[in-house]
C-alpha cells in the first residue's frame, strides 16, 4: 500500500483530521484526494487555529474547531474519512481517542493513520527515536503531554481495538545525506531550546547531560527520520 497512490483515487466526503495541529497532514490528505466535500480540523490547542486558518485561506470547505480529542462533539457516523498524523503519543488516552474516531466514522469508511515507532531503525533513525523520547522527557516534566513513542507492534495492537479491516506499510527515507548541515544546525537548535528548559526541572543535571550526549551522537552518526506505520482501515 502506497497512501498517495490510495487517497488518489479516494472520494473523501466529509473529512475529519483529528489533532490537526498547524493542519499540515490535513493539506497533504486535500492535495492528494480524488474528492471530498469537506473537512475539519480539530485540536485541543486553540492558537492552532490560527495557523490552521492561514494554510487554509481560500478554501471554504476547510475549518477548524477546538476540541479534545477524547471527546469529540459530533453524532456517531457522521464523517467518511477520518485521519491523525504523528499525535498519538501526544495524547493523554490514546485509546479513548481511537474510539472516538471510530464512532464518528460513518459504515464503509476509512480511517487513516501514521505514526513512528521505536524499534526496529537503523542507527541513525535511532538518533531521531532517541531524541524524541528525551523531548517527551521534558515535556512530560513540564507538565506537557508527551509520552515515548509506541513499538510497532503497540501501535498494532492499539488499533485493533477499533475494529477496523486495516492495512499496514512502513514509510522510510534513508536515501538524505544524515549529516547534513543545515538539519543538523536546526536540531542543535532545538536541543539548545530543551537544554535551557531542562533547568528548572527535578533532574536537570541527568536531562542536561543526556542532551549533550545525544548532540554528540548527531554529529557522530546523523540522523535520520524514524520508520512510520502507515495505516489504513475500512469500517466494513
Amino acid at each position: 500500500m502506497e497512501l498517495t497512490q490510495m487517497l488518489n483515487t479516494l472520494s473523501a466526503g466529509r473529512v475529519l483530521d483529528v489533532a490537526t495541529g498547524h493542519g499540515g497532514f490535513a493539506g497533504y490528505i486535500l492535495e492528494n484526494v480524488k474528492e471530498f466535500d469537506e473537512l475539519i480540523g480539530v485540536d485541543a490547542v486553540e492558537r492552532y487555529g490560527e495557523a490552521f486558518g492561514q494554510a487554509f485561506a481560500g478554501q471554504p470547505k476547510a475549518s477548524f474547531r477546538c476540541m479534545d480529542a477524547m471527546q469529540l462533539d459530533f453524532p456517531d457516523a457522521s464523517f467518511d474519512t477520518v485521519c491523525m498524523a504523528s499525535s498519538l503519543h501526544h495524547l493523554p488516552d490514546p485509546a479513548r481517542a481511537l474510539r472516538e474516531m471510530r464512532r464518528v466514522l460513518k459504515p464503509g469508511g476509512r480511517c487513516i493513520l501514521t505514526e513512528m515507532y521505536s524499534d526496529n531503525q537503523s542507527e541513525t533513525q535511532l538518533t531521531h527515536v532517541l531524541l524524541h523520547h528525551w523531548w517527551a522527557a521534558i515535556d512530560s516534566a513540564s507538565g506537557v503531554v508527551h509520552h515515548e513513542t509506541f513499538t510497532r507492534a503497540g501501535l498494532v495492537e492499539l488499533l485493533g481495538g477499533m475494529r477496523l479491516a486495516w492495512q499496514f506499510a512502513d514509510e522510510r527515507d534513508l536515501e538524505s545525506d544524515p549529516l547534513e548541515v543545515e538539519g543538523i544546525r536546526r536540531l542543535d537548535g532545538i536541543i539548545d531550546q530543551y537544554q535551557s528548559r531542562a533547568e528548572a526541572l527535578p533532574g536537570a543535571a541527568a536531562l542536561k547531560q543526556r542532551g549533550e550526549e545525544l548532540r554528540v551522537r548527531l554529529h557522530a552518526i546523523g540522523i535520520h527520520g524514524a520508520t512510520q506505520l502507515v495505516a489504513v482501515g475500512e469500517n466494513s
